[in-house]
């Protein structure tokens, strides 16, 4: 099963001299994915509560670069790893231009882009960009259409909706996995499910209880069954951003809190039942590349890939 792992980013380890290091490094211990994810700013006062612990912004999102452009460092360095976002807010720009841009990185990495896309969490960083918050899942519905017609390309591109319009048009550059990069979607809500099923090769999710994640398999599954799309090409894709302890931690706290011996195993029991992809971003484990990499090639060791 592919293993995948987040490129450094934020907090401490947002230096991009480090990307192509890591992400080289990261693919010779035996990494099969790589990914960004997505944030702009923190809020002094935030309208928003943080989906995790208690609710408050984790500090190191004070420091974070732009999850394309390491992508596009890491298309270079790289040869094998496939490269992906998790997740990234397309909404705060505008679909054509978004287009352009995963054209442009699936043709530098020779057709191994994975488009992960959420819609975060989030009010301030919306009004920041001067995107409404309110009608997100409409947005991302047509947001999916403009992509998908700049992917198709040809001499007759074109669009009509809601939102954009994009004239009778000619798009030649395009991505090397046709008929589109897959796309992968985020959220945990049954809109955010029945969207996933219905029109992505894959959800996005986070380190779960199993229950949990069972029902969401099995809401993806009646999805995809609904739509006419085949249930078990759906990937799914498990983020878990711990903090490793020294020693045990509460069953409960797993995969959040825990040895590297507890989250090899929480991964290892998805991988068995859901065939789930692990993705590990160990921003909050480590404080420097070489640590970072120590621990990315202990959790590979682990997992026995």
């Amino acid at each position: 099963m592919p293993i995948g792992l987040a490129l450094p980013q934020y907090g401490v380890l947002a230096d991009p001299t480090l990307t192509a290091r890591v992400a080289a490094e990261a693919e010779a211990i035996g990494y099969d994915r790589l990914w960004t994810a997505d944030r702009i700013l923190v809020p002094n006062e935030p309208r928003s509560r943080y989906p995790g612990g208690d609710g408050t912004i984790p500090a190191e999102f004070r420091t974070f670069l732009d999850p394309l452009t390491l992508l596009t460092v890491a298309a270079g360095a790289t040869t094998r790893a496939r490269l992906g976002t998790s997740t990234l807010n397309a909404l705060w720009q505008p679909p054509a231009l978004l287009a352009r841009t995963l054209t442009t990185i699936d043709r530098l990495s020779g057709g191994r882009l994975d488009v992960g896309i959420g819609l975060g969490w989030s009010k301030d960083e919306y009004q920041a960009v001067g995107v409404p918050w309110e009608g997100k899942a409409a947005r991302l519905e047509e947001t999916l259409d403009v992509l998908e017609a700049f992917w198709a390309g040809g001499e007759d591109v074109r669009h009509t909706g809601a939102l954009w319009t994009v004239p009778p048009s000619t798009v030649l550059s395009l991505p090397v996995q046709r008929p589109r990069p897959p796309v992968l979607l985020g959220g945990v809500s049954p809109a955010a499910l029945e969207r996933a099923g219905r029109r992505s090769d894959g959800w996005l999710g986070i380190g779960l209880p199993m229950p949990a994640l069972h029902g969401i398999r099995d809401q993806l599954h009646r999805a995809a069954h609904a739509a006419g799309r085949d249930p078990l090409a759906l990937r799914l894709i498990l983020r878990a951003n711990p903090v490793i302890t020294a020693t045990p931690a509460p069953a409960e706290q797993v995969p959040q809190r825990g040895t590297v011996g507890q989250i090899a195993e929480y991964f290892t029991t998805t991988i068995r039942q859901l065939g789930a992809e692990p993705l590990l971003d160990l921003h909050h484990a480590a404080r420097s590349a070489d640590e970072y990499l120590a621990l990315a090639r202990e959790f590979h060791d682990a997992l026995g890939a």
